[in-house]
């Protein structure tokens, strides 16, 4: 610690008692130096008023350059936010565009994405050829009779769930899938971690009078000169560039974390915090042209393959092996492949 910044606890405290702001703060400061000091008398005429102008002088340029520098920052994590939200405008445009084109030029075998309606109405009708009676878990205050409401996968709590022993003492989720700690509150996507940290202050607050130091694996935030709100390590890694803060209505610390495996839900923010259970994490329903390109075509091969099998036609994979073997047959004609079995 610098010999200037040893005595911002002291100072701050002051100034956090001054409802008046940095006027109150200088008046009983120069009253202090009036009533038991020499200052106004002790150097000869002018000299206490020719000492506080060169010392305003000297750390006005310091906090002017200070504050350049961070509104330069400012501006470009600004920069940074707004291209990312063009460009996730722009992602989510494409998958729109892309829905609605044929997935094979085959109509019989073409995928299209599907609205809920249409879905529902598609495994009624695979049911009803099959005479498969779909399994329900019963809505509150229901039977399964009469609750035609299907229960997604990320809903439903088997027993041995329910009897887990790693799950004993783990918070339920809020309704952003995170949880509200005592000093702060998250909530998260598969893409992204959202905090909100009351700074807890009878003044408002700038970004100069907090600390924030985010890392890839390591966050660090509170008012400067007292002890940190939150310091601890992550349970995955962030995106640095991707990764901002703002102060929100000059009361609250509102931090964006983008994650890099977007595949894995958080069970804290930091590691030393108690851990929710993934388990009864409950994303909202999302549509094909939400999944980045790789997880949509691994969901649409899915969905043709599960398709395929209902109507008794050969999967993606098993199509594929046919057509080289088909290939491979018209190309040695002279090859007897009667007794041959091809699995």
């Amino acid at each position: 610690m610098s010999r200037e910044e040893q005595f911002d606890g002291m100072l701050l405290a002051m100034a956090q008692q001054h409802e008046g702001g940095v006027q109150d703060l200088l008046d009983t400061i120069f009253s202090f130096l009036a009533r038991k000091t020499d200052f106004y008398t002790g150097g000869g005429e002018g000299a206490a008023e020719k000492l506080v102008n060169s010392k305003f002088q000297k750390y006005r340029g310091t906090a002017m350059a200070k504050s350049n520098a961070e509104k330069a920052e400012r501006a470009e994590q600004e920069k940074k936010r707004k291209e990312r939200l063009e460009k996730k405008r722009k992602e989510e445009e494409e998958k729109e565009k892309a829905a609605k084109s044929v997935i094979d030029n085959d109509d019989d075998s073409r995928i299209v994405e599907l609205t809920d309606e249409q879905a529902d109405a598609l495994q009624a009708e695979l049911d009803s050829k099959k005479g498969i009676v779909s399994e329900a878990v019963p809505v509150a205050g229901t039977s399964a009779e009469t609750s035609p409401t299907a229960i997604t996968p990320e809903k439903m709590e088997s027993p041995e769930e329910e009897e887990d022993e790693t799950e004993k003492g783990k918070l339920k989720p809020n309704t952003g899938n995170g949880a509200d700690m005592p000093k702060y509150k998250w909530t998260q996507t598969l893409q992204e971690v959202e905090l909100r940290v009351p700074l807890n202050v009878n003044f408002s607050v700038r970004p100069k009078d907090v600390s924030v130091t985010i890392g890839k694996k390591h966050l660090k935030c509170g008012i400067k000169g007292q002890p940190p709100i939150i310091d601890g390590e992550f349970p995955s890694e962030v995106k640095l560039e991707e990764s901002t803060w703002v102060i929100e209505d000059n009361k609250t610390l509102l931090i964006n974390l983008e994650k890099i495996n977007k595949m894995q839900w958080w069970a804290h923010v930091v590691t030393s915090d108690p851990e929710i259970s993934t388990k009864k994490v409950n994303p909202e329903p999302s549509k094909l042209s939400d999944l980045d390109g790789e997880t949509r075509g691994l969901v649409e091969k899915m969905m043709y393959d599960q398709r395929q099998k209902e109507l008794g036609l050969p999967t993606s994979d098993e199509q594929k092996k046919q057509d080289v073997i088909k290939k491979f047959m018209e190309q040695h004609p002279e090859m007897d492949f009667s007794k041959c079995k091809f699995n």
